[in-house]
């Protein structure tokens, strides 16, 4: 079983694959642990389909795709803050609505350049086999930028998520941690999305956390459980990925997702003999 593991990091790209995938893993974890607590789901789903013009745009004109992506992100931002503000439609509207807008727009503009059109299936689902320096770079100080963040903010985050009219009380200025929060968010979009592209980004935004905290209450140590089930899903799903010959990023994010419902019912099995115990 151990050399099963090691032949499939024998090679110089899956080695780089694998350290790419663990840096996503470890920043979308951190992040997306208080996407989970916060309820911010269909935002990060909507974020990480929102940055595609910015990564089509990027691509036609011959800036580095990350730039591209980056100035999406703060495009989405700016528009849910927009929509919220002066309309009386809810949240999930203006995401909704920012969501399809933007992946729509994204679309067309490659369906539009004949050299690019090809290029989709990488912008939406990666390609971790295809990790370059300069990604495992910006992943490294995303990384130390995100740790910064979630330190600093942590009791403005905590308060957020328990109530924010208490925030207030506190002096905690919710609005600034809720854009910082979305800052952070967009920072683990955007450096994520070449490993494992911008629709699969979603599933290790949401995935390992959300089994993280099936298991465990307090935040820290969810975010370090959500991070060990997110380098097990990389790791996992490039081993299958190279002995099957299966696409290396959607096997990692199905094995993210699928730790999630064994987990579940694993849960549920050992609730059920708690409150059922069997007897004689």
């Amino acid at each position: 079983m151990f050399d099963f593991v090691l032949d499939a990091f024998a090679s110089d790209i899956t080695r780089r694959a694998l350290l790419g995938g663990l840096l996503a893993a470890t920043i979308t974890a951190l992040v997306g642990t208080w996407v989970v607590v916060r309820g911010l789901a269909f935002f990060g789903d909507a974020l990480a389909h929102g940055v595609l013009p910015g990564i089509a745009l990027a691509a036609i004109w011959g800036y580095d795709l990350t730039l591209g992506a980056l100035a999406s992100a703060v495009v989405m931002v700016l528009g849910v803050n927009l929509v919220n503000r002066t309309s009386r439609l809810s949240d999930d509207t203006g995401i909704g609505l920012l969501f399809v807008g933007m992946l729509a727009l994204g679309v067309v503009i490659l369906s539009r350049e004949a050299t690019f059109a090809g290029d989709l299936t990488s912008f939406l689902f990666g390609d971790v086999l295809g990790v370059r320096d300069a990604e495992i770079v910006l992943g490294v100080v995303v990384l130390a930028v995100t740790v910064a963040g979630l330190v600093l903010g942590h009791r403005s985050f905590l308060a957020l998520a328990v109530n924010r009219d208490k925030a207030v009380t506190l002096g905690l200025r919710p609005a600034v941690a809720h854009g910082a929060l979305l800052s952070l968010l967009a920072l683990a979009v955007v450096s994520s999305f070449r490993v494992v592209g911008t629709l699969l980004v979603f599933g290790f935004l949401v995935a390992p956390p959300a089994t993280a905290v099936l298991i465990v209450r307090r935040i820290p140590v969810a975010m370090v459980v959500a991070t060990a089930f997110g380098w097990l899903s990389v790791v996992v799903g490039l081993t299958l990925s190279y002995h099957h010959d299966t696409a290396a990023s959607a096997t990692i994010a199905g094995i993210a997702v699928a730790q999630f419902f064994v987990v579940l019912a694993v849960t549920e099995t050992v609730a059920g003999v708690r409150r059922h115990p069997l007897t004689a």
